[in-house]
């Protein structure tokens, strides 16, 4: 049913349904972008486009995650989230201790978005985060892919 929808969406909005299908499901709305790709890889799409244009809308949302972190502070999340600072320290101290290498996990579905918004907080560096998230979503896309065209990913 949901291979179906995304073959629907990627007939009707091509590859803009795509980009932007992959953008959403890389903040917190919860969306599946490997639906969508199914669909238009099983349209025949041109495949390389679609590992590019999802790979590219998947970056940019986590991206937007990690500057939503990056504005936010530790205090909002204990004052408005009602989130214990003890819990915080102990998020903090585990985002510190793996820093940046963590940003290649950001494609993994639930946490990926967190890891996100708290490699913002913690306010690792920017151009490291980008690439290895960049990486990580690319080769996300690519097995994704690879997985849907043999037949052995299916919605």
């Amino acid at each position: 049913m949901v291979q179906l929808m995304g073959c629907i969406l990627a007939a009707k909005l091509g590859y803009s349904a795509l980009f932007f299908a992959s953008f959403l499901a890389a903040t917190i709305v919860p969306f599946s972008s490997e639906a969508i790709l199914a669909g238009m890889l099983l349209g025949n799409f041109e495949v390389v486009t679609c590992i590019v244009l999802a790979t590219a809308g998947n970056w940019l949302g986590g991206m937007t995650g990690y500057w939503l972190g990056y504005m936010g502070k530790w205090e909002w999340l204990e004052k408005y989230f009602n989130i214990p600072k003890e819990r915080l320290n102990n998020w903090h101290k585990r985002l510190n201790r793996y820093g940046v290498v963590l940003a290649f996990f950001c494609w993994l579905p639930s946490v990926g978005d967190f890891i996100a918004v708290g490699l913002g907080f913690i306010r690792s560096n920017m151009a490291m985060v980008a690439l290895l998230m960049l990486v990580g979503k690319l080769i996300r896309y690519m097995v994704v892919a690879w997985l849907i065209l043999e037949g052995k990913l299916l919605f």
